[in-house]
């Protein structure tokens, strides 16, 4: 079997990532504007490899709020555009509850892209959907293997979100 070899100047050291880990947005996408436009901007500020949009499917928005949500396939086609008009390599759709078509526990979305993409893992969600997350009996299990990036200040603070505050910014 031969060997590829590569040469390099005496004293050459690979330059070190000036990137670190993945960026996950994981919302219902509704607002896709602003929400895909300030995702962006977390991406570049603090130098992300990958951005990851992680739409839910309506049944697991159905039984995290309680509230109406557009059809999965509108959502991801608004998405779509979007990123066509900003350019295709600012982000990526997880397809993953495409393929399911059916309610995803968080638990189960959350193992399925720490498997699939690189750590360090940044969860990006708005504010309500991190009280709903906090609300989760696992979330004390996952959070300490990623970190929250909230968009904006709760205005209310699950209490687990309280005690774990040093994992979120």
């Amino acid at each position: 079997m031969p060997r590829n070899l590569e040469y390099v100047p005496y004293g050459y050291e690979p330059p070190k990532p000036s990137s670190k880990g993945t960026l996950i947005f994981y919302d219902l996408f509704e607002h896709v504007q602003e929400q895909l436009a300030l995702a962006v901007a977390v991406k570049e500020q603090r130098a992300f490899t990958k951005l990851v949009l992680y739409p839910l499917h309506e049944e697991t928005a159905r039984r995290m709020f309680k509230e109406p949500v557009s059809a999965y396939h509108k959502r991801e086609k608004a998405i779509k555009a979007w990123l066509e008009e900003h350019g295709r390599k600012v982000a990526v759709i997880e397809p993953f509850e495409a393929k399911r078509k059916k309610y995803t526990p968080v638990d189960t979305a959350l193992r399925h892209l720490s498997e699939k993409y690189s750590a360090p893992y940044f969860l990006l969600v708005t504010a309500e959907m991190a009280n709903a997350l906090a609300s989760y009996a696992s979330f004390e299990s996952w959070i300490v293997k990623l970190r929250l990036i909230v968009l904006t200040e709760p205005p209310y603070l699950h209490p687990r979100l309280e005690k774990y505050r040093h994992r979120w910014m």
